[in-house]
């Protein structure tokens, strides 16, 4: 198994022994599983997907979604630190696709590039929640 540590500003969300960890990195999304090479990577905005058995099916996976942040990975310990992580279960559907079109808004309006750069974040940080939220609705937790 792998010791797993999410880290977050607002402190530990999970720290437990997994299967699997999938993380988002700028070469694409990685699987880190015992014994992998050592590691250290930036994390990207994306879904931070849990396996915490080598045989369960996606409704038992753990999703985050995340803005990015650092990985390290050694000695059979992944910890990855982030500003923030939310759960799967913690988004409200409804309430991030009214923020996310927002954002849309913001971008259309923006007259400067810092406002521009400002509502394309946030863009991106709705974006990957939606993502995960459509994840959990297509593989509901049993």
């Amino acid at each position: 198994m792998l010791q797993f540590e999410l880290v977050t500003l607002d402190g530990t969300k999970l720290s437990e022994e997994v299967y699997e960890v999938r993380l988002p990195t700028p070469q694409g999304e990685i699987g880190v599983f015992t014994n992998h090479a050592p590691l250290v990577s930036v994390a990207v905005p994306g879904v931070i997907t849990v396996k915490r058995g080598a045989g369960d099916p996606p409704a038992k996976f753990e999703l985050f979604a995340t803005n990015g942040g650092v990985i390290e990975v050694v000695e059979g310990k992944v910890r990855v630190l982030v500003d923030e992580a939310d759960r799967s279960d913690e988004i409200n559907e409804q309430e991030v696709q009214k923020a996310y079109e927002r954002a849309q808004a913001m971008r259309a309006e923006a007259k400067d590039q810092v406002s521009l750069d400002k509502a394309q974040s946030l863009i991106d940080r709705h974006a990957v929640r939606l993502q995960v939220a459509g994840l959990r609705r297509r593989h509901p937790r049993r």
